[in-house]
């Protein structure tokens, strides 16, 4: 097929020969690697180890934390001794979280579920085994694979490119990976056109610059209907959307992705990565990685574990401290220098480039733009870098995406034709960054400002509620009153011969309570009680011992004076009776006259107290015991009468019959102790 061009590029000198001069290497292992949780696109992964938890080679660490993230693998047997922010390969130079393993030097995997018949899964299980093995882009965001491959929407793909153009000065890792690896990357392609149920057509772009890949990648495609591509070498050829544009002719859409136009776009790491996850259950846990530069001893390619420290990968190429200018992770166009070398190598890093000064010599002082527009000639994405420099140093966010600021890949292209040496790209990347940041607060303040908005609205509608009931109540309140006062006539009249009926029962009592009958009744069992407690305490007295005498006279003297306070209580009731009995006679004379039968009263108290004053003790206490015998009847009588009607006082009148029996026992023991002293 013909390919087509994108507008703008550049044609720095390419720098490829210097590390593919050997065959991939490899070197010692690291005594420690350091894991960063966070190697791609999206959120940040859950650590799932605890320090100094043993970890085998191949086990998982990390879990993917939601869609756009991945799970991360120990590169090697060992312990976790540490779980604590580390620094990391990143252009803001800031330490991120990371899991550090000290290797026990056995490289010991763990159980791994290898797959010989890809075909005998299904898509979405496929999908699911290649995000279980953390599987991420290897050429450049480093996207997690699996959504990559499972476009939302339902889009339809028929078209799927592996992108091995790498187009960066320098870097040579796919160009040497495609030469020694070719039948894993074809298998890897295999498997994704099976997920993305083969599209119709499978498109593998090569820049002419890379023959012996070329050839390689042909032979291992022969007898499959993958088409290898080949097209003139220019600097960013690369890039996602201009290759899709050289490979297809389409252009994929502001702020849109390659799905959007039927494609998808994967590197050709990234298929050998999904080849070995698949057939051979590993994760990723390695990369194929150029450690290029003059400052370098030896230069090469290396197959790396994941987390090894890029000291010891400088060491092992006999890094120049003297003559090392720098560090760059990738390449010079698109790549970034990094200050700490203890930072390890994630699945992203395709490059480490050391330099020295004369190699690649420190740019000179940006001067003026003098508005040559070179830069708009060069961009690959045809914009107007030009402007957006001076929207970028006015912090003008609107202008800047009015004019597309984020369909900028960031190539450099633009600083590396800018005669004012002006860093374009820096100006371009800050001015995103602080994009996004305003994005980000300003998605809080409208978040804050929904709830506070539903907050207040909630209260509202709880308020109309209350109101709501409180009308509600009044009403009923109002239509009851009404009811009433219409009603009320005859219950106010039935109310009012209820309350006078209640008033004359409780007249009647007090009446009955207030008679001289009762008033004397009540004097003579005072009278009565007092005389008891005087003649038992004087019995005490006379059978006391010495030291108990004081106390006994005492209370003896106490009885006494109650006794004396009876007498003079009964004298005064029997007055009044006396007094009530002839005022009754006075007025209406008769047997059934209620003064009549109180005088008749008066005469039995009067000659039932001459009877017990003329009794003996041994008399009165006996007669005492009849009485109680004759209570204690009445009150079992009663008990049993509760008991059988289920009254609710039961308890009382057993407590009632309890206390009388206790009282009869206490007369009849005095009794027999009485009859015992006269024997």
């Amino acid at each position: 097929m013909r390919p087509n061009d994108f507008p703008g590029g550049v044609y720095p000198p390419e720098n490829k020969h210097q590390s593919t001069g050997e065959p991939i290497g490899s070197i010692p292992l690291a005594e420690q690697l350091v894991v960063p949780l966070l190697q791609h696109t999206g959120s940040t992964a859950i650590p799932l180890v605890k320090l100094g938890e043993t970890v085998l080679k191949g086990q998982k660490i990390a879990e993917a934390d939601g869609l756009i993230s991945c799970s991360l693998h120990a590169p090697t047997s060992g312990k976790v001794v540490a779980i604590e922010p580390a620094a990391v390969p990143h252009p803001s130079g800031l330490p991120a979280d990371c899991i550090t393993i000290d290797a026990d030097g056995e490289d010991r995997w763990c159980e791994l579920q290898p797959c010989e018949d890809f075909r005998r899964f299904t898509p979405v299980e496929l999908l699911e085994k290649i995000r279980d093995c953390g599987i991420s882009g290897m050429g450049g965001a480093g996207f997690p694979t699996a959504v990559k491959l499972d476009p939302h929407g339902g889009v339809e793909i028929d078209t799927l490119i592996i992108n091995g153009t790498e187009c960066e000065p320098y870097i040579t890792a796919d160009d040497m990976l495609m030469r020694e690896r070719a039948e894993e990357i074809i298998a890897g392609v295999e498997i994704i056109s099976y997920i993305l149920d083969e599209p119709e057509r499978v498109l593998i772009g090569i820049e002419d610059n890379k023959p012996e890949a070329i050839a390689a990648m042909r032979a291992a495609a022969e007898g499959t209907r993958f088409d290898i591509v080949v097209f003139p070498t220019k600097y960013p050829s690369g890039g996602e959307k201009q290759l899709i544009q050289i490979l297809t002719g389409r252009e994929v859409p502001n702020k849109g992705l390659p799905a959007n136009v039927g494609i998808v776009c994967q590197n050709v790491g990234t298929a050998r990565a999904v080849y070995r996850a698949v057939r051979f259950g590993e994760p990723l846990i390695s990369r194929v990685t150029t450690v290029v530069g003059k400052a370098l001893e030896r230069q090469r390619n290396i197959e790396v574990p994941i987390g090894t420290p890029i000291k010891h990968i400088l060491k092992a190429h006999g890094a120049h401290r003297g003559l090392m200018q720098k560090v760059i992770i990738g390449g010079p166009m698109m790549g970034y220098t990094i200050d700490d070398t203890s930072a390890p190598v994630i699945k992203t890093t395709n490059c480490l480039l050391v330099p020295t000064v004369e190699e690649l010599p420190p740019a000179p002082p940006a001067q003026a733009c003098i508005r040559c527009g070179f830069c708009a000639e060069a961009c690959p994405a045809s914009l107007l870098p030009q402007q957006l420099y001076w929207y970028a140093r006015a912090d003008d966010h609107e202008k800047l995406q009015a004019y597309n600021l984020f369909d900028c890949i960031e190539c450099g292209c633009c600083s590396y034709v800018c005669p004012s040496s002006i860093p374009l790209v820096q100006y371009y990347r800050a001015a995103k960054g602080d994009i996004r940041t305003a994005e980000q607060e300003k998605e809080k303040a409208d978040r804050a400002r929904e709830r506070f908005e539903f907050r207040k609205l909630r209260m509202e509608r709880a308020e109309k509620e209350k109101q709501a009931k409180r009308e509600a109540r009044r009403k009923a309140a109002e239509l009851a009153r009404r009811q009433r006062e219409e009603s009320g006539g005859a219950e106010a009249e039935a109310a009012q011969k209820e309350a006078d009926l209640v008033a004359a029962a409780l007249a009647r009592v007090k009446a009955k309570q207030a008679s001289p009958e009762q008033q004397l009744a009540r004097a003579q069992r005072s009278l009565t009680s007092a005389e008891g407690r005087v003649e038992r305490l004087q019995q005490k007295l006379e059978a006391a011992e010495e030291k108990q005498r004081d106390q006994l006279a005492a209370q003896l003297k106490a009885a006494e004076l109650k006794l004396q306070e009876a007498r003079q209580k009964l004298a005064e009731a029997e007055r009044q009776a006396e007094t009530a009995a002839e005022a009754g006679r006075e007025s209406t004379p008769g047997q059934d006259d209620p003064q009549a039968r109180a005088q008749s009263a008066i005469e039995k108290a009067k000659a039932a107290a001459a009877a017990r004053a003329a009794m003996s003790p041994a008399e009165k206490l006996a007669g005492e015991i009849d009485a109680l015998k004759a209570r204690v009847k009445k009150a079992r009588a009663r008990l049993e009468k509760a008991c059988s009607a289920g009254d609710a006082n039961v308890e009382a009148f057993e407590k009632a019959l309890q206390n009388l029996q206790q009282k009869l026992e206490a007369k009849l023991r005095e009794q027999k102790q009485a009859g015992e002293e006269k024997q």
